[in-house]
């Protein structure tokens, strides 16, 4: 599909028809890179700690949460000041 490039306002921009847009999944953002030469428009991602109680709690069920370096005292906080 070609489509025009548009002035507007100070900028340029091309207009995405609504069924591509549907198609996509796209709403009111989107990422844009260039990729070889060519517009990589994608679905923004997600917050980078969206989800993690999900997952934290999907790790639990999985009996996969066990500490990875070991249990460690605090014996010697007493002697911090705080």
């Amino acid at each position: 599909m070609k489509t025009t490039i548009r002035r507007m306002g100070n900028s340029q921009g091309i207009l995405i028809p609504k069924p591509i847009l549907a198609q996509l999944g796209l709403e009111d953002e989107v990422e844009m890179t260039v990729e070889n030469d060519a517009l990589v428009i994608r679905r923004p991602k997600g917050n980078t700690r969206e989800r993690w109680a999900d997952a934290s709690k999907a790790i639990a069920a999985a009996g996969d949460d066990a500490l990875v370096i070991g249990d460690f005292g605090n014996a010697g906080d007493v002697e911090w000041t705080w």
